[in-house]
């Protein structure tokens, strides 16, 4: 592919000999509850891909924060700790917020000594209200529905070292921003931010989220595997809705199980496919790294950006 002539790529054996350490510090039980809904993860991608990054992520990091003492330096300027951003990215469903929470509890216990925060750019989603004001409630999730003007001045308190920053609260039970609640951020050594749309270029804005973040990684997968992971979370959720009138897709329980699932291959392709080719796709060869999965969410292949 064109897009990726400017990669490293890497098969999952060659990048596991990259850095070997027996002491994954996670059992399948933990696994369970970081896992999104049917995501698939086991301790064997942990030990092959996970442990590996987190030691090249540690590399980063030192050379970073020694560039920082440098610039400082340089600019006669009284040295700062400057927070290292990890963004995420990838389709719905690929299971960006599991990669997300793995890395979370990895580099706290690589990295115990510094504050590990993780955020989701859903939180500066408009709420419905605001999405059916807009007439955007069709285009929930394409880049005109955030408020990217909130993120951006977010992610600038990050790295102006602000020290306690809040985040809308986005919740998937009901489909929209929690009313009145917030993530406190406390200034963060390490802050992960995942999302769709950490790699694009916003319609209201010309900074790229990108532009704060220091390393960014895109989860991968053909569209036609992404599909049927789509399709298997939603029936997962249906059953959790099922005796839940309050959650959104509790209304999808009281058709047939047909039905409701031949509304969900309408909503992929008509609202998260396009999204995904027009607007999530394009951005995959401005990450730092891409993690490429087959069948079962398996990962195959690693690729980093040459330059």
């Amino acid at each position: 592919m064109m897009d990726l002539m400017n990669y490293d790529v890497f098969s999952k054996r060659e990048w596991r000999d990259f850095y070997q350490d027996a002491s994954v510090p996670l059992t399948q039980a933990s696994l369970r509850q970081i896992k999104a809904f049917n995501d698939r993860i086991s301790l064997q991608d942990v030990q092959d891909i996970y442990i590996p990054l987190v030691h090249y992520l540690r590399l980063l990091i030192k050379h970073f924060d020694e560039w920082q003492d440098s610039k400082a330096g340089f600019l006669r300027q009284k040295p700062r700790h400057v927070p290292y951003i990890i963004g995420i990215a990838g389709s719905v469903a690929v299971g960006k917020s599991t990669t997300a929470r793995l890395l979370k509890v990895l580099l706290n216990h690589f990295f115990s000594d510094q504050r590990i925060e993780m955020i989701t750019t859903d939180g500066f989603l408009y709420s419905t209200a605001e999405l059916k004001k807009r007439g955007l409630i069709t285009r929930k999730g394409f880049p005109e529905s955030y408020d990217m003007k909130a993120l951006i001045t977010f992610l600038n308190d990050v790295k102006s070292g602000k020290q306690l920053m809040e985040v809308p609260v986005y919740s998937h039970k009901i489909y929209d921003i929690v009313p009145n609640e917030v993530q406190e951020i406390e200034r963060p050594d390490v802050l992960i931010i995942e999302g769709i749309n950490t790699l694009q270029l916003p319609s209201s804005e010309q900074i790229y989220v990108s532009d704060f973040t220091d390393f960014s990684i895109y989860v991968d997968a053909r569209p036609k595997l992404i599909e049927e992971w789509y399709l298997e979370r939603f029936k997962a959720l249906l059953k959790l809705a099922e005796n839940d009138p309050d959650n959104y897709y509790h209304s999808y329980t009281k058709m047939p199980l047909k039905d409701a699932v031949e509304e969900a291959k309408s909503i992929w392709f008509n609202v998260d496919l396009p999204n995904l080719e027009d607007y999530i796709l394009p951005t995959r060869s401005r990450a730092n790294m891409i993690i490429h999965k087959g069948e079962q969410h398996i990962i195959d292949q690693v690729m980093l950006r040459k330059s």
